[in-house]
């Protein structure tokens, strides 16, 4: 197995290197000549940015885990701070970008966070200086505030546990309910020997897992055969129709698409490790 690498478009976009940009003082030499020159060949668009930090008001606030930022070739930005997924308009000229009409999902997030993604919310409706900085890239307000991001590296598709968080449907993406029990939020692991384990919403599953380019071949699925609750249930259904036969497959950062051909499909996030222990549970009947 290897790990599907996005491609970085870089055309007109490109003018947001700092090496298009001239130079930066007093920042450093990332080609170690120990000059003051920063330069860098890596574009807003195309990458997956971890948000850091954000400060407001000259007070500096961590963001959340798994805070994300990203902006698309087809001008749209689209972000998550650790609860709610958030999109907006996105227009890139320069070293400007302008964003408008910033729109939320409304789930219910504990009080830090909330604070964090209405701070963020604010700042994506406006125009931002972009200024980057090797893998580091600062989004300015005009009253000031600021993002810290970083470069986020392709996460291995084998061996890293990948939490399902959004279900897809064509051009329809719902949130996995937040309030799901922690041992029925579904998840996947690709092994090295072609297989994939994990739990779709209510059961544990194993299943055959083909990797060739971009393409995944899903393989009938085992596992146990629970009943669970409506939600928990109907989220099993859309986990199970994406890993159903050949699907496509990208990897921006630590966020994993599944795509089958029918449209369905799966955005997932990479989490920590852990130790998962045997797939079946006492008291369960496989099935296949």
């Amino acid at each position: 197995m290897h790990t599907q690498r996005m491609a970085v478009s870089v055309s007109v976009l490109a003018l947001l290197t700092l090496a298009a940009c001239g130079t930066e003082p007093g920042s450093g030499s990332r080609s170690g000549d120990g000059g003051d020159t920063v330069q860098s060949d890596v574009p807003v668009t195309g990458v997956a940015w971890s948000v850091d930090s954000m400060t407001v008001g000259g007070k500096k606030t961590e963001a959340p885990d798994g805070s994300r930022l990203e902006f698309d070739p087809k001008g749209r930005a689209k972000a998550g701070f650790g609860c709610n997924h958030i999109s907006a308009d996105a227009r890139v000229e320069g070293d400007r970008i302008t964003l408008a009409k910033p729109v939320s999902t409304q789930m219910a997030c504990d009080e830090k966070t909330e604070t964090f993604e209405k701070a963020a919310l604010a700042a994506m409706d406006g125009e931002l200086t972009a200024k980057l900085s090797g893998e580091k890239l600062t989004l300015t307000t005009e009253g000031g505030d600021s993002f810290a991001l970083s470069e986020e590296k392709p996460a291995d598709l084998a061996g890293t546990r990948w939490a399902v968080t959004t279900l897809l449907s064509g051009e329809t993406a719902t949130s996995v309910p937040a309030d799901l029990p922690k041992d029925r939020v579904p998840h996947l692991t690709f092994g090295e020997d072609g297989t994939v384990h994990g739990n779709s919403g209510c059961n544990s599953f194993h299943g055959k897992a083909e990797v060739k380019g971009s393409t995944i071949t899903f393989g009938p699925p085992a596992g146990t055969k629970k009943l669970c609750p409506e939600a928990e249930m109907e989220t099993e259904r859309a986990v199970l129709a994406a890993l159903d036969g050949p699907a496509t497959y990208t990897i921006k950062g630590s966020t994993l698409t599944v795509t089958s051909k029918d449209g369905k499909g799966v955005g997932a996030t990479a989490t920590p490790a852990t130790t998962e222990g045997t797939q079946t549970t006492e008291g369960t009947q496989e099935h296949g």
